[in-house]
C-alpha cells in the first residue's frame, strides 16, 4: 500500500476530517485512515462538520453529500468562504456528471463514488497531500500578461482586479499557467485536474474552460485561454 511514509512525510501530523452520516462507513474509514498513519476526526452531520472545520486546521476533508442539518454541497460552500486551500473530497452515491459539476462548483477538489475501494481513496488523498506539501514550500507567483496567480494563497488578479475562482477552476488555471504556450490535450487536462479515471467523454472540460474564460478573459485583453479544435487548449498571450 502506498503511504506518505514513502515520501518521508510525517503522517502523524496530518489531520483529516470525515463528515459522513453513515456511522458504520465513517467508523471504518476512520479505522483504515488511522491504520495508514493519519489522524482522523468524524462528524456525523453537517452542523458538527462545519464546527470542526472552523475550529481545527485539517489537511484534507472527506465530505458526504447527503448529510443531516447541512448537506454536503452547502457545507462545502461554507468552508470555502473562509478556507480556499484545504482539499475537499466529496464521497457520495451520486455519480452523474450533473452531480459532479455541482460538487466542483461548490468548491470540492475531487469526487469519489460509493461503493469504492479504500486503496483508491487513499491514493487520491495522497495526491492532494503531496500537492499541498509541494505548494506550501512554493512562494512564487505566476504571471501572464496582466494576470497573476499566487501559488501559495491561490489568489488570482487580472489588471489588479481580484478574481474569485472555485477550487477546480483554480487548479485548471494553475495547470494552464504552469504549461503556458503549450498545447494541452483533453486527456492531459483530465489527468491533472480531475484524475486519471475520470470519464474522458464528458464535456466537463468545456464547461470549466468556459467558466474560466468568463472570469479571466471576457472583460480583458488579450485573451489568454485558446482552443485548438481537434487538439485541445492552450494558455498564452498570443495565438500559437
Amino acid at each position: 500500500m502506498f503511504t506518505f511514509a514513502e515520501k518521508n512525510i510525517t503522517m502523524s501530523n496530518i489531520n483529516l476530517l470525515i463528515v459522513e452520516d453513515e456511522q458504520r462507513l465513517a467508523d471504518i474509514l476512520k479505522k483504515q485512515l488511522e491504520e495508514a498513519g493519519f489522524n482522523a476526526d468524524i462528524a456525523y452531520d453537517g452542523y458538527v462538520g462545519k464546527q470542526l472545520a472552523e475550529q481545527k486546521n485539517y489537511n484534507l476533508i472527506i465530505l458526504d453529500i447527503n448529510l443531516p442539518l447541512i448537506n454536503g454541497y452547502e457545507l462545502c460552500k461554507e468552508i470555502r468562504k473562509t478556507n480556499k486551500r484545504t482539499p475537499i473530497i466529496m464521497l457520495t452515491a451520486f455519480g452523474t456528471p450533473d452531480n459532479k459539476i455541482a460538487g466542483f462548483e461548490a468548491g470540492a477538489d475531487d469526487y469519489v463514488v460509493k461503493p469504492f475501494d479504500f486503496r483508491e481513496l487513499l491514493a487520491r488523498i495522497n495526491v492532494f497531500l503531496r500537492r499541498s506539501d509541494s505548494s506550501s514550500a512554493e512562494t512564487e507567483k505566476i504571471r501572464l500578461a496582466d494576470l497573476e496567480m499566487d501559488l501559495t494563497t491561490k489568489k488570482v488578479t487580472r489588471a489588479g482586479k481580484k478574481i474569485d475562482l472555485t477550487a477546480k477552476e483554480s487548479l485548471l488555471l494553475e495547470t494552464f499557467l504552469l504549461n503556458r504556450d503549450k498545447l494541452l490535450s483533453r486527456d492531459f487536462i483530465i489527468e491533472k485536474v480531475w484524475g486519471i479515471d475520470f470519464d474522458p467523454t464528458t464535456n466537463i472540460i468545456d464547461v470549466y474552460v468556459n467558466y474560466l474564460r468568463r472570469k479571466i478573459d471576457r472583460d480583458f485583453q488579450p485573451k489568454l485561454i485558446h482552443t485548438k479544435f481537434g487538439f485541445g487548449f492552450y494558455c498564452s498571450d498570443k495565438e500559437l
